[in-house]
Parts: structure tokens; C-alpha cells; sequence
């Protein structure tokens, strides 16, 4: 039987976390599974449930917000306020599984999750993630694997959230030694094949936080899948759109990321640029069209992620014609 603890104040979690090779144990939905595959050996749990400091919504004089990182999936999801202000976020929560998960997942557990990749969880295979030195997936069935190749493991991150904070250029804090304040896309790290993110044993996201909103924000989610229900993305996307003129106007700014294709959720600059002049409930103009046709040559799909790249090109297409409202045929 594996020992839990379950402290009651931060400073008591790291205590327990640090030098002992004890695992944090938040909503527990992927280390469960973990567990149950062989990808984690047996360990100490510290049950980071109790630890307040983690939880609910910091909403601050300037509208910004923090969120713990034991904040649950379905309370993003289900959050009016949020989602009047982040509509991108709570779009991609409620999309995210089922109830059941959503009601269990966490939003650090979210960011912090292992990948889905097949040979990582089955201990049958050695990979880089469980002391090997090779990607087993590379050379062998790698149909879900990564489109724009950024390093020697090609298991597509399996963060949505992240996709969608990304987007929103959020920060993260992160206790454990020092407590630092850092941008969501440094958690990643596509060049160290040996882990799905930078966080060290013994430390622990404390919290998300989100910048001052942009009020009549537009927002969209998209995501494709092999099933209509519960199922991983192949590509997902999100786009944020901000209007001139009192949201009258063409679009003032973008922010579009891009999930499912690379070891890292992606922004897409020339796609952003590209959609800053456009207008609402008008087709897509010619700059935009270019920047779409150009996303294929961000990918360096393997052999069997090839379809990767028309998927990509639209779901993009998608999510934008949806935060702009194109008419539909």
C-alpha cells in the first residue's frame, strides 16, 4: 500500500516533496493511470487537496485574475465570470473529456500531465521518459505523433489548457526553492526528450495568472478528433480576437495557438498578423488565406503524421472563421 500524507499548508506539501521521492497528487486522474500502467513506480503521495493556497479564484481591482492550480476543470468550465473575461479558456475547458474527469481534473494537473503515447505507457517498451535512450515511437507506430518535429521525442503534448493560456500569454508560479513567476510556454521543453515538463521533483505549480482581460474579447476552440466523444485531439486550436472601434470594428488584435501537433503548444505569429485589419462576418481576406497556406511549412511530419498537416491548416481555418463569425455555406 502506497503512503499518502495530505498537509495542510504549502510550506508543509514541499517539506514533505523535497529529497523524498514522494509525488504531489492533485486531482489525481493521470497519476492514477500512471500508476495503473507501469509508466510510475510505487511511491509516497502527498496529497496536496487540503492545501488552501492552491485553491479558487484571485480576481484583482484591475480585472485580471489568479487561479490555483487545484482549481478543477469543470469549475473553469462552468465559471460566468471567467468566461465573460476569458472566453477562450472556459471554451476550451468545456471541452475538455467527460463531466466525470472534468469534475476530478485540476488545472495544474492539466498543464503537468504526462504524454499519451503508447509505448510510454506500456512498461513493455523503454523510451527516453523511462530511462532509455532512444524514442521507440519514431521508428515504430507513431499515427498520433507530431507534425512540426521539434526533438527527439514525438509524443504531442497533451495539454488543452495550456494551448489556451498560451494564447492569453498567462504566467505561472512555481514553489520549491525559490518561488518563481514564469510564462506558461517555459514550462515547456521540446529539446530534453525525458520529461513533458520543466518542473524538478519536489516542486509544485502553485498558480495560474491571466493578464488584465480586453473587454468584447471574441474566442474560439476547435478541436479535431478520431471520435466524437472523450478522445485526445489530433490538432486543437484557439483564437482570440480583439476589435477596434468599440468592437465595431477590424480586428485590433489576434492571438492564435495550435495543440496536438508538437512536443510544445505553438503560437502562430504570421497567422496573428495576418488576421490584424480584418472584418468580422466577412470571408477570409487574401493575407490571411497566405498565412493559413503557409502553416504547412512549420510541419515536418513523419511518415505516418503527414495528414497532420491538411488537419492543421483546417482547424485553423476553422477556429478563425469562428471567432469572426464567417458566414457559412
Amino acid at each position: 500500500m502506497t503512503a499518502t500524507t495530505r498537509p495542510e499548508g504549502l510550506d508543509e506539501a514541499l517539506t514533505r516533496l523535497d529529497g523524498t521521492g514522494a509525488r504531489p497528487r492533485a486531482g489525481g486522474t493521470d497519476l492514477t493511470a500512471c500508476l495503473s500502467s507501469g509508466v510510475l513506480e510505487p511511491a509516497p503521495v502527498v496529497d496536496l487537496s487540503g492545501v488552501a493556497e492552491l485553491r479558487g479564484a484571485e480576481w484583482r481591482p484591475d480585472g485580471s485574475v489568479r487561479l490555483g492550480a487545484l482549481t478543477g476543470v469543470g469549475e473553469l468550465s462552468a465559471d460566468a465570470r471567467l468566461a465573460d473575461a476569458y472566453p477562450a479558456l472556459a471554451l476550451t475547458a468545456r471541452e475538455l473529456a467527460t463531466p466525470q474527469v472534468r469534475n476530478a481534473a485540476t488545472l495544474g494537473g492539466n498543464l503537468l500531465q504526462r504524454n499519451r503515447c503508447w509505448y510510454l505507457r506500456n512498461p513493455a517498451f523503454d523510451c527516453f521518459q523511462t530511462g532509455g535512450d532512444s524514442c521507440p515511437a519514431r521508428g515504430g507506430d507513431h499515427l498520433y505523433g507530431v507534425v512540426v518535429d521539434q526533438g527527439p521525442c514525438v509524443a504531442p503534448h497533451p495539454s488543452s489548457l495550456a494551448v489556451a493560456l498560451l494564447a492569453y500569454d498567462a504566467s505561472v508560479l512555481v514553489a520549491g526553492g525559490d518561488r518563481a513567476e514564469r510564462a506558461v510556454a517555459d514550462l515547456y521543453d521540446a529539446a530534453d526528450p525525458t520529461r513533458d515538463h520543466v518542473l524538478e521533483p519536489g516542486q509544485v505549480l502553485v498558480s495560474v495568472t491571466l493578464p488584465v482581460p480586453v473587454p468584447g474579447e471574441r474566442a474560439a476552440y476547435r478541436r479535431a478528433t478520431g471520435r466524437s466523444r472523450a478522445e485526445w485531439p489530433l490538432v486543437e486550436a484557439v483564437a482570440r480576437l480583439s476589435l477596434a472601434d468599440g468592437d465595431s470594428g477590424p480586428v485590433a488584435s489576434a492571438a492564435v495557438a495550435v495543440g496536438g501537433v508538437a512536443r510544445t503548444p505553438l503560437r502562430l505569429p504570421r497567422v496573428e498578423a495576418a488576421l490584424v485589419g480584418t472584418r468580422p462576418g466577412s470571408p477570409l481576406d487574401a493575407g490571411v488565406e497566405r498565412a493559413l497556406e503557409g502553416l504547412a511549412g512549420l510541419c515536418s511530419p513523419l511518415p505516418a503524421t503527414g495528414y497532420k498537416v491538411d488537419l492543421l491548416c483546417a482547424t485553423v481555418r476553422d477556429v478563425l472563421e469562428r471567432a469572426l463569425d464567417v458566414p457559412r455555406a
